[in-house]
């Protein structure tokens, strides 16, 4: 698929997620390329009048500042008991609706945003669909910096797991919003026990948080060359 018509299939995803929105509504926004377009078209929306009294929780400083300068009014969690809706992107989606996500290096505040929201809706094109997460892309996940390089080993003790800090191009680690260090993980088979992975994931202290978003969508909108269709959490 060419970067072309992949953006196509972004933005179609995007304008369909849009159709989700009513007035008055508390909304998550999530970070990244397809949710960029989201952004935009609601931010379109609401300069032409055909949305009013929106407010936005940012899971990012990048989504917060696009939000500013399209004059979508901006909120905190502080500020509110919950969202109506969120909407994001995914780096890959299973067949239950589980999700790989945080390669767009927002991924704690992604998640501390979209556990808030009464709905999480997905918005991807057909080529983030697989049948196994970690098929195609690494698990990113977000450490404290403090013994950082300990933290990385363990990781690399993990069944199948092949641990990397992220470095920028100069050589220095990313830093996330949160002022964290980020560790991509490679499953040359995928990830055979998702639900397992998390929990020990979260029992470490070095890990800030992780990019397996499991149980927390409620649909996810697919575009692709014949359409755009829905998936549904059936359970």
């Amino acid at each position: 698929m060419t970067a072309d018509k992949q953006s196509k299939l972004k933005q179609a995803a995007a304008r369909q997620a849009l159709e989700l929105v009513q007035n008055d509504m508390i909304l998550g926004l999530g970070t990244g390329s397809t949710t960029a377009f989201f952004v935009q078209y609601l931010g379109e929306a609401l300069q032409e009048g055909r949305l009013h009294g929106i407010r936005g929780v940012p899971t990012s400083e990048a989504t917060a500042r696009h939000a500013r300068e399209l004059g979508i009014p901006l909120v905190t969690l502080n500020e509110v008991d919950f969202l109506h809706l969120a909407v994001d992107g995914a780096d890959e989606v299973d067949p239950n609706l589980n999700m790989i996500k945080g390669l767009g290096k927002a991924l704690l505040r992604e998640k501390l945003v979209e556990v808030h929201a009464r709905q999480l809706w997905i918005i991807v094109d057909e080529s983030k669909l697989v049948s196994r997460l970690g098929e195609h892309v690494p698990l990113p996940v977000e450490i404290v910096p403090f013994a950082h390089e300990a933290t990385v080993r363990w990781l690399n003790s993990l069944p199948g797991c092949r641990a990397e800090l992220w470095l920028r191009e100069d050589g220095a680690p990313w830093v996330t919003d949160n002022g964290h260090y980020l560790v991509l993980c490679h499953f040359a088979h995928g990830v055979d026990d998702p639900e397992s992975l998390g929990k020990t994931l979260n029992a470490w202290p070095g890990v800030m948080e992780h990019g397996l978003f499991l149980n927390m969508a409620h649909s996810v909108i697919v575009a692709a060359e014949t359409g755009v269709r829905v998936m549904r959490r059936t359970a």
